[in-house]
């Protein structure tokens, strides 16, 4: 359990690196031209929108699954608690959509 933890945390890391330097000026690379900004920083961007909208989903899906696990078997034992672990369920999926706005908005810096 703890080594999946891990991983997710340095998965996270890494995207947010990923974006720090999407984001960033580097020497040379950033210069506009002609109103555009240079090749290397659109694709650091769309790299770092790839890797956001990725982490996003993937730690969606796994809230999703252990949650919505644990929803139905209180289900089965107590059906009135359905509807109210549903909301859990939607909120893990809220970090699914809000990585895709994050990814959106970066991509909008191209």
């Amino acid at each position: 359990m703890r080594k999946e933890y891990a991983l997710l945390f340095s998965v996270s890391a890494a995207g947010l690196w990923f974006c720090q330097q999407a984001l960033a000026a580097a020497p040379g690379g950033t210069e506009a031209i002609g109103g555009l900004i240079s090749d290397y920083r659109a694709v650091r961007i769309g790299f770092a929108a790839a890797a956001t909208m990725a982490v996003c989903v993937l730690g969606s899906a796994y809230a999703i699954a252990r949650i919505g696990s644990a929803a139905m078997g209180a289900a089965a034992e107590k059906p009135e608690l359905l509807i109210r672990s549903l909301l859990f369920v939607a909120l893990a999926e809220g970090l699914a959509v809000l990585g895709f706005v994050i990814s959106m908005m970066l991509l909008g810096k191209i």
